[in-house]
């Protein structure tokens, strides 16, 4: 059994068009879809010079509501994180 792992078409134009989208560094979007940094680089690249003036690519309107909604519940969790922080601080300065 090979170590390799394959990502389908699908997959590397998701990841391509959610790195060209979000303001994030490839880094990031590459630790968020467990994948190496130099692989999505390298995928982005390769995109890029076959495809008419740099355009993203048309993500599944299915995978971008899945990509959506997990970022909501993502955001959701960091808000409610720094509601409670900030409950705690202001315990403790009084």
């Amino acid at each position: 059994m090979s170590g390799r792992r394959k990502f389908t078409k699908e997959f590397r134009l998701q990841a391509i068009g959610q790195a060209l989208e979000e303001q994030k560094p490839l880094s990031e979007v590459a630790r968020e879809l467990g994948i190496s940094p130099a692989l999505l680089s390298k995928w982005k690249t390769e995109y890029l010079a076959g495809s008419p003036q740099g355009t993203a690519p048309e993500v599944p309107p299915e995978s971008e509501l899945k990509r959506l909604r997990a970022e909501v519940a993502r955001l959701r969790q960091e808000r409610d994180f720094l509601k409670k922080a900030v409950g705690f601080f202001a315990q403790e300065s009084n």
